[in-house]
């Protein structure tokens, strides 16, 4: 039997995270180094002492998100099965499974998270979580709803968030609870992220990925777009270019990881998001986590 790791996404940072790795593992503190010098800041001292607001810019999320979780898996000396990343966190499972260098993903997910942050500057967005509804009918709902909304992130079955327009995310909700939704709660988010408005984003972090070196990775590595195990070096960086304006597909991915063998979850990074998800999918699965 398998042992999947997942790697968390953008959210599940912390302040002081990172720092017991930082300390406790000659070869993280080498990685939190020369992350400093790739990315011209100072991300070990935000992640260590900044506050949860410092910690929320996409800019500093996503390379700490992404630090965290790939210090913690080649510390860790993982030799996965399958991986995959919800997100932002396919960009770790990228480097864990060997498909990217750790400097060549980091300088990724910080054009990434800059060309999301402009992106979320210029075209205002919203997104929202849905629970209690079938798929089905939040994607009829989404369709019929006038503007830009679609079904972003099918986190788990009964758990789906939408994105798009705020005016659309908005009457997209009052339809959902009018239809016996249990909950439609906006999200405290910068923009519309997986939706058509991530385009202008999609095409400025395209250009970076089409000069990417990317590798076959020692193990399948399940995308977003598709949910399917991928270990062509092509078809893996197109499916990353699609990523910031498709859904993530995380509860087939979860299943289909089950399907091809996986008896075991291990969530490696910050947080426990991916944890509670795979027991809602999976109820009969093993789950930890590693960080």
């Amino acid at each position: 039997m398998k042992t999947a790791y997942v790697f968390p996404g953008q959210g599940s940072q912390f302040t002081g995270m990172g720092q017991e790795l930082y300390v406790r593992e000659p070869q993280a503190r080498d990685l939190f180094d020369a992350a400093d010098s790739i990315l011209g800041f100072d991300l070990r001292e935000t992640m260590f002492s900044g506050t949860a607001e410092d910690l929320k810019a996409t800019r500093v999320t996503q390379p700490a998100v992404f630090l965290h979780s790939v210090a913690t898996a080649i510390c860790a000396g993982i030799k996965p099965d399958m991986v995959a990343g919800h997100s932002l966190g396919e960009f770790s499972a990228l480097v864990a499974a060997g498909a990217l260098s750790f400097e060549e993903g980091l300088r990724l997910v910080s054009v990434r998270a800059h060309a999301m942050q402009r992106c979320c500057e210029a075209v205002p967005g919203t997104m929202a979580a849905i629970i209690g509804g079938e798929a089905s009918m939040i994607e009829e709902v989404c369709a019929a709803t006038p503007g830009i909304v679609i079904a972003a992130n099918y986190n788990s079955d009964g758990q789906i968030v939408i994105s798009g327009e705020v005016a659309s995310v908005q009457a997209a909700c009052t339809e959902l609870k009018a239809r016996g939704v249990k909950r439609a709660l906006q999200l405290q988010v910068g923009g519309a992220f997986h939706s058509p408005l991530m385009e202008p984003a999609r095409q400025e972090l395209a250009e970076a990925i089409e000069k990417a070196d990317f590798h076959t990775p020692v193990c399948p590595i399940y995308q977003n777009v598709d949910a399917l195990p991928h270990t062509d070096p092509a078809e893996i960086r197109h499916n990353l270019l699609m990523q910031l304006t498709s859904p993530v597909r995380w509860t087939q991915t979860v299943k289909n990881m089950v399907a091809d063998g996986a008896a075991s979850f291990v969530e490696v990074g910050p947080g426990t998001v991916l944890q509670g998800l795979a027991r809602k999918i999976v109820p009969d699965v093993e789950v930890s986590g590693m960080c």
